[in-house]
């Protein structure tokens, strides 16, 4: 592939920098899903030691449930923290490549735009209504774009209300349930 013309060049460049800003957030947000979860693996791990040094101490077997019961609340809580931080990646990740979309987008609407009016200056007489033509489907397109990406924030938006109220309900409930199970076990928090 030969490249002609500097505009070719800087479109090029254009795209070869889009493509590695786009490849560098979706990096960033496996790198930190990656930390989030060697993070969860390693408390986890020092969790399950220390629940195992608490169990040969229990002889009675309604201590050994109010112990299991002990565990109960807080490993839902952490799970619930753990999705919700998935939750937060992805949604960080998806509005910076979103952020990167919007730009190369009206980097490209802009070049379409700037043919368009080149055209216009340079077409012969007649040609004024395949020029309008133009115009008005790049303006729709534009319109058509600008819509979905107000409804995908509206999207986003609900997806995160709906996932913060769950986890609420589901932290509530989980609190609940242990405290219920350590009172039927006769133990304290």
């Amino acid at each position: 592939m030969t490249l002609s013309s500097p505009e070719q060049v800087a479109v090029a460049k254009a795209n070869f920098d889009a493509f590695f800003g786009l490849a560098g957030k979706v990096f960033e947000g496996v790198e930190k899903l990656v930390a989030l979860n060697l993070q969860v693996i390693r408390s986890t791990l020092a969790e399950a030691q220390e629940n195992l040094t608490k169990v040969p101490g229990t002889p009675e077997p309604q201590q050994w449930f109010a112990l299991q019961a002990g565990f109960i609340g807080p490993f839902a809580e952490k799970s619930l923290s753990y999705s919700r931080q998935v939750f937060d990646i992805a949604s960080t990740t998806q509005t910076e490549v979103t952020q990167l979309a919007q730009t190369q987008y009206e980097r490209y609407n802009n070049r379409v735009q700037a043919l368009v009016e080149e055209a216009a200056k340079n077409s012969p007489a007649g040609s004024e209504a395949a020029i309008a033509a133009w115009k008005s489907a790049i303006a729709a397109t534009t319109t058509l774009y600008e819509t979905l990406q107000k409804t995908g924030q509206q999207a986003v938006q609900a997806v995160e209300s709906n996932f913060d109220a769950v986890t609420a309900t589901a932290s509530k409930a989980v609190r609940s349930n242990a405290d219920q199970a350590l009172v039927a076990t006769g133990a304290k928090r």
